[in-house]
């Protein structure tokens, strides 16, 4: 005997221990040799293995042999036949009247090779092809791991194994049993079936799904199948009434194994010298591509998969090359669930040669935003919680590619501009991204500097915000002052509160009802009760006055504190515009002094108070500066009118701070 090649044994061997088929089959030749007095009369060749027994037993339950030895001694059986000489073996063994052992592990060789040989009801009652046939259906496709065995098996006896439909029925009983896991009817499970609904609000983690698999042993075991087989059980799930919410997990988990996997991407790589460089993606992209067909579209899909997965299926695709409609279908997902996502889950370009402005990743991200915003273009209402929503990621998104020193800021621009202005209810993340684009271009134009930041909005940004934009060197002078300008009103205001909550809490009653907060002699007061007499305080004030005081107290300090911070920043901003006055109002003088030297020795340098002289003496004056050319005459005026703003916006916020919080300017009286 010679030694059987690994292939068959995989096929048709099994774990259990057995004894050896080869030795029981020549006691079983000679026995039979000696109960008949009949001697060998046929060598039958499998592959490269000879077995030389008698003609009777094999032409008797056998068509094949019994057409083939009619005026033969001798049968060599082709290449293609099932299980190879180890099957053989056992078919023989049964010839000869032995029952050797059956299990999932070689029964579908058997049965492949049985229908082979031809061994049917028609040539032998009892055969050996309705022998195994009843074996598959009354112990192999009641266990769901002797049916995963036994498809396992299946892939190494193809098309046999196929066109006796023991795919198919292994596939139809492993559905079956995953439906009635699903349903639980006799209530054994302790943990409701995973799903991935609550991982929606999370980024994508290849880690986290790895964990979450394991909680369900049955998902665990399909997902292990080969993708032929698996996409037929995800059909038959379906078919059999299944819901999405637990068919969904079941493609997201195999492809997270398969696809998206690094330990997977790894064993692709490095089988690269064995494969080739064309084999290396074509396994799989052929598994991506077909695990995206398999995805549900439209509403079945909303709350069932995370947006996140279709990110890095997206983002997979891309490295792989798959077809234009695959990735036109996960971006219609993406776009119908980009509102659920987080911005770790946008496509990202890779530092490389390739510049990140005019990468994949951000024009299929551009390509995104571009189809959300479109789809809800023909909204007439206001927008809606999710459009905000989607702003605050782009913004947050574009902060990681305004980094790329590369970045025109035309480009820049035009991302910014994929977002309508509606859509961004605060500006604080496209602040942050701004500053991180001026940051790294430092080196860019004032008029470049300005466009960049046309888009910020004061209004749209918290005091914080605007106190650090103020203190920001980076941004231009246009937007420093109209934060100055909200920042000064918005101490005002809370200066204004402050005064009123403080006459209210002075001059109203005790329980906090009078008719005028602006009246301290308000009706409700009790006849010859005055506020100003000296009494003693009541000892029993409702909670709400004493929250409503302690909140003024902390406001009036918090006011005090930007003022002071506000004031310096416009102090220093006084400075520059005076140095920037008389920059231009010497740069007057020399330019006049050419044709007159004697009338130039007169005229002296202006400064800020002298600024009216100035301004009759030098109407309309041309120059070049390092603000560009401007215009001598409105440019003083509006430097003068900033001036005249921020003294009087100091010195109402010094009349301020010199009042006391707890004694009101009419109560001072």
């Amino acid at each position: 005997m010679e030694v059987v090649s690994p292939k068959d044994c995989s096929v048709s061997s099994s774990p259990f221990s057995s004894p050896n088929i080869g030795a029981l089959l020549k006691i079983k030749v000679i026995t039979w040799s000696q109960q008949t007095g009949l001697p060998v009369s046929v060598r039958v060749r499998v592959k490269d293995k000879m077995f030389n027994l008698h003609k009777f037993p094999l032409t008797s339950k056998s068509g094949y042999f019994k057409k083939h030895l009619t005026d033969a001694s001798e049968v060599e059986l082709p290449e293609t036949f099932p299980g190879g000489p180890e099957t053989f073996e056992m078919i023989a063994m049964f010839v000869y009247g032995s029952s050797t052992l059956i299990d999932p592990f070689n029964v579908v060789a058997l049965r492949c090779a049985a229908e082979f040989l031809e061994m049917t009801e028609d040539h032998c009652s009892g055969n050996l092809c309705e022998r195994f046939d009843l074996y598959l259906n009354q112990v192999v496709l009641q266990s769901w791991d002797d049916t995963l065995i036994a498809l396992q098996r299946c892939q190494m006896l193809l098309p046999w194994s196929e066109y006796l439909l023991i795919v198919s029925r292994c596939i139809e009983s492993l559905a079956f049993m995953a439906c009635m896991e699903v349903l639980d009817p006799e209530r054994r499970r302790d943990t409701p079936v995973v799903t991935v609904e609550e991982l929606a609000s999370q980024a994508w983690s290849c880690e986290i799904m790895k964990d979450v698999v394991s909680q369900d042993l049955w998902m665990r075991d399909l997902i292990a199948l080969p993708f032929d087989f698996f996409k037929r059980v995800i059909g038959s799930l379906r078919k059999q009434g299944m819901k999405e919410k637990y068919v969904s997990p079941i493609i997201v988990f195999f492809a997270n194994k398969w696809v998206l996997s690094k330990k997977t991407r790894q064993f692709w790589e490095s089988s690269c010298d064995e494969i080739g460089e064309g084999g290396l993606n074509s396994k799989p992209s052929v598994i991506l591509q077909g695990v995206v067909d398999l995805l549900p579209v439209g509403d079945k899909a909303r709350k069932v998969i995370p947006v996140g997965f279709y990110f890095a299926l997206l983002s997979r695709s891309l490295e792989l090359g798959l077809r234009t409609e695959s990735k036109a279908k996960l971006q219609e997902q993406i776009t119908s669930l980009l509102h659920f996502s987080q911005v770790e889950d946008f496509l990202v370009p890779e530092s490389g040669e390739e510049l990140k402005s005019s990468s994949m990743e951000l024009e299929t991200m551009e390509s995104i935003i571009s189809s959300y915003v479109a789809s809800n273009s023909n909204v007439n209402h206001a927008p809606e919680a999710g459009n905000f929503r989607v702003a605050e990621l782009w913004d947050a998104y574009l902060f990681n590619v305004a980094a790329d020193p590369d970045m025109e800021p035309k480009r820049f621009m035009e991302l910014i501009e994929k977002v309508p202005p509606s859509y961004r209810q605060n500006h604080y993340p496209l602040y942050r991204t701004t500053n991180s684009f001026l940051k790294t271009h430092p080196s860019i134009s004032e008029d470049d500097k300005g466009a960049v930041c046309k888009y910020l909005d004061c209004q749209r940004l918290s005091q914080e915000a605007c106190i650090e934009a103020v203190q920001n060197e980076l941004m231009p002078l246009r937007l420093i002052v109209q934060a100055l300008f909200l920042q000064q009103l918005n101490t005002h205001k809370a200066f204004k509160e402050c005064s009123d909550s403080f006459r209210y809490a002075h001059c109203g009653d005790v329980s906090g009802s009078f008719s005028s907060s602006r009246c301290p002699y308000s009706a409700s007061q009790n006849p010859g009760e005055s506020p100003y007499t000296d009494k003693p305080e009541l000892t029993t004030r409702p909670l709400s006055f004493l929250l409503q005081k302690d909140n003024v107290m902390q406001n009036f300090k918090f006011s005090t504190t930007e003022y002071e911070s506000t004031s310096f920043r416009i102090q220093n901003l006084e400075q520059e515009l005076m140095s920037l006055k008389r920059s231009l109002q010497l740069h007057n003088i020399v330019t006049k002094a050419e044709p007159n030297l004697a009338k130039s020795q007169k005229i002296k340098p202006c400064g800020l108070e002298t600024r009216s002289l100035s301004k009759r003496r030098n109407p309309i004056g041309q120059a070049t500066s390092c603000i560009s050319s401007v215009n001598f005459a409105s440019q003083r005026r509006y430097a003068s009118r900033l001036l005249k703003i921020f003294h009087r916006i100091t010195l109402f916020g010094s009349r301020k701070l010199k009042r006391k919080p707890g004694t009101p300017s009419q109560l001072s009286k």
